[in-house]
């Protein structure tokens, strides 16, 4: 069985990675099971969430990359929506999602945006703090090997998925 395609969408809240998802499931020529940082974190629980947040938050992260492997094995694609931070609790992160999906076709996308539009629109959104963005940005993974950027300050989210698309899918 030919493995699913993993597309890792990677950048800080609010640079527009979950709008290039809906916009990419929208489309009829692939589809993709997503795999969201967001959706992980939740499985956790409040509770422990307040009580150690990079600890729990760390293991369902690597849990969640288990379960994009998984999907890719049974010849699912798959959109990872999320952020490669480098934390002491998750240290060596980028190294260790590149070990769990070795064997996997993965793609990794730099959703950029410019940290004041980040910040507009986390205000717009509610659900995120104003500074939020800068806050992530400090802690990615430096020196990641992404095969594509795309710029949602420049790009519609459906523009950002026919790109994303045309370049890391349907090719051997």
């Amino acid at each position: 069985m030919e493995k699913g395609q993993i597309i890792f969408l990677n950048g800080v809240t609010s640079a527009g990675k979950t709008s290039i998802v809906e916009a990419i499931q929208e489309r009829g020529d692939v589809f993709f099971y997503v795999v969201a940082n967001d959706l992980f974190q939740e499985m956790v629980g409040e509770k422990y969430l307040l009580e150690n947040y990079w600890k729990y938050l760390s293991e369902v992260i690597m849990m969640m990359y288990h379960t994009a492997k998984l999907f890719s094995d049974m010849g699912k694609h798959v959109l990872i929506d999320g952020i490669l931070v480098e934390r002491e609790e998750i240290t060596p992160h980028y190294r260790r999602l590149l070990e769990i999906l070795k064997d996997n076709p993965l793609d990794l996308v730099e959703v950029y945006c410019p940290l004041e539009l980040c910040r507009k629109r986390n205000i717009a959104r509610g659900d995120r703090y104003e500074g939020q963005s800068e806050e992530q940005q400090a802690l990615m993974a430096p020196r990641i090997d992404y095969r594509l950027r795309v710029d949602t300050s420049v790009y519609s989210p459906e523009e950002c998925a026919d790109i994303i698309v045309k370049t890391c899918c349907f090719r051997k």
